[in-house]
């Protein structure tokens, strides 16, 4: 089984959305426009450098990497599925681990309730990266509730 922890993680240009997700489970999704890159070749060069497995939905691309996984869907819970199916593990950590946005690590905020960050929030973790702010409000509830049913 795949799991956060062991597998990171390299995206191509059709799978933003996926990115994310894959970032709120805990993976190191890095994902190809965060880099500026379109080029297969390049994404070839970046996975095996990185050690990383890529996943595309280009089938040539996929052929051509070995460490990759071909997806097939277009909608992002259906390709939460095939990556379920292929031995992903797909859930939310206990506690937040990836930037949603950028992929840089989370750490406890030093500010524990910034401005725009809901009073009742019980915890808030900031991006060492980019500063985003996280916490587990309505939108980890729905991305937890999404998950369980793939």
């Amino acid at each position: 089984m795949a799991t956060p922890e062991d597998t990171p993680l390299l995206l191509d240009v059709m799978l933003g959305k996926l990115a994310r997700l894959l970032r709120m489970c805990g993976y190191d999704a890095a994902y190809a426009l965060d880099r500026g890159v379109e080029d297969d070749a390049r994404l070839r060069e970046i996975a095996n450098r990185e050690g990383r497995v890529l996943l595309t939905r280009d089938e040539e691309l996929a052929r051509r990497t070995p460490e990759s996984v071909l997806l097939r869907t277009r909608h992002v819970d259906d390709q939460l599925r095939e990556l379920a199916d292929a031995g992903f593990e797909l859930s939310l950590p206990e506690e937040p681990r990836r930037c949603a946005t950028c992929n840089g690590t989370l750490t406890d905020a030093a500010t524990p309730h910034p401005e725009h960050v809901p009073d009742d929030a019980e915890r808030v973790w900031a991006c060492t990266e980019c500063g985003q702010h996280y916490w587990k409000g309505s939108h980890w509830e729905d991305v937890e509730t999404r998950l369980e049913e793939v």
